[in-house]
């Protein structure tokens, strides 16, 4: 089909260093030109919306997990000197008992997300024959050295989001994604992400695998405290090596979507002795 003359229109660039060009555009094209604005602007503005969401869901992630620590960092604070080094009595039950309700709800957090909980029976605190003969400074020491050693297995055990986006595919069984007529378990979650997007650590640990793994493609394992390991798949790029030792938000790789993958994403999953378990237990306190 020919164009009319009239269904074009010409644009005139000026630049005062070299001679006026034209440009034909569809005169069509012109008169939708705030709609083209208007659509962009829209882009922006949800985009914007998108990464401000994604931004404040990771500043809740970060603030429950410090919420934790700071729970227990407080406990330690709230044990007193011992009472032969004080000129005021202290009432060493009433300390003990608060802190073993402050303990318990600690206990209680851990336990909805998945994790095996503890025992304040052994530390001192039980009032039977032989915490009877415990004096006061023991009794604190003991308080004092089991707070050390909660606050080093929250460190050491996965929490949080290796990558804050929505989920795409959740643990458990689904169609397969190759081929809808059968159904396959899937081992972990799927992130939403972009090419090159950042996939980080969910807790310290040391890399135990860096590599082509199969059908995870490219991919991180990394070996935490109380044989606890995080594994991260498909990824474009590996940023770690094996025998390298990580800390929780360090950047192990990038978002990509190498192995058997259907399109960019970040495949997540929480190993405990080698066998999978439901990683969205593990990306709140609140579960």
């Amino acid at each position: 089909m020919k164009t009319k003359p009239s269904d074009i229109s010409t644009v005139i660039i000026v630049n005062k260093n070299s001679e006026p060009k034209t440009l034909q555009v569809k005169t069509k094209h012109i008169s939708r030109l705030k709609h083209y604005a208007l659509g962009i602007f829209s882009v922006i503005v949800l985009l914007s919306g998108i990464i401000i969401y994604l931004n404040s869901q990771n500043n809740k992630q970060e603030a429950e997990k410090k919420q934790l620590i700071a729970q227990i960092t407080k406990l330690k604070g709230a044990i007193p000197q011992p009472a032969i080094e004080t000129k005021k009595p202290i009432d060493a039950q009433s300390y003990i008992q608060s802190i073993e309700g402050k303990l318990q709800k600690i206990n209680d957090y851990l336990k909805k997300r998945g994790l095996k909980g503890f025992s304040t029976k052994a530390v001192g605190g039980e009032a039977n024959a032989s915490s009877a003969k415990l004096t006061d400074s023991e009794t604190y020491g003991m308080y004092d050295e089991y707070l050390d050693r909660l606050v080093h297995t929250v460190a050491f055990t996965p929490m949080g989001y290796p990558h804050i986006s929505s989920l795409t595919s959740y643990f458990g069984y689904r169609s397969d994604p190759f081929n809808s007529a059968h159904a396959e378990f899937h081992p972990g979650i799927d992130f939403k992400g972009s090419y090159g997007d950042a996939a980080r650590c969910t807790a310290n640990g040391r890399v135990v695998f860096a590599g082509w793994y199969g059908g995870y493609g490219n991919c991180v394992r990394i070996a935490h405290m109380n044989n606890y390991e995080t594994l991260y798949g498909h990824l474009s790029h590996i940023n770690v090596k094996v025998g390298q030792e990580v800390v929780t938000g360090q950047k192990v790789g990038e978002v990509g979507s190498t192995g058997r993958s259907t399109g960019t994403h970040l495949h997540y999953e929480v190993r405990k002795n080698g066998k999978a378990i439901n990683p969205v237990s593990f990306l709140t306190l609140n579960n």
